[in-house]
């Protein structure tokens, strides 16, 4: 079973919890006991999993991220997203989200997250469930 989602990003630079989305197209699969891929078709975003308890968590890691790779850096790209790439390249594309009883297994504080680093867009993510 496959799902084209669509998460629309209001800043630059933001990440958005889509665990509950993820937790919804896994019920609607009825797969009890597998895996799914969470997959960003985009060379300027990208998926992490990560703490969802502390908001904190996901601003530190947009300002870290910006401080490690910088917006204005001496880039070649001539079209002033350099950074995005860079930040997508380094977080991934894709994670994996194993189910069991028909639920996405992640840890107490873990939430997943679309990464968004050169918006504000209309972005998509593709979810793919598997069963074992």
């Amino acid at each position: 079973m496959i799902k084209n989602e669509i998460v629309s990003t209001t800043t630059r630079c933001e990440m958005i919890e889509i665990t509950d989305r993820v937790a919804g197209f896994i019920k609607e699969s009825g797969i009890e006991s597998g895996f799914c891929i969470v997959h960003v078709p985009h060379t300027t975003a990208a998926v992490t999993i990560n703490e969802n308890a502390d908001p904190d968590v996901k601003d530190d890691m947009l300002s870290f991220l910006d401080k490690l790779i910088p917006q204005r850096a001496a880039f070649k790209h001539l079209e002033g997203n350099s950074d995005a790439h860079l930040k997508s390249a380094l977080l991934g594309t894709s994670q994996t989200v194993l189910i069991e009883n028909g639920k996405p297994v992640l840890g107490k504080w873990q939430g997943v997250y679309f990464c968004e680093f050169d918006g504000p867009r209309k972005r998509n993510f593709i979810i793919k469930a598997f069963s074992s």
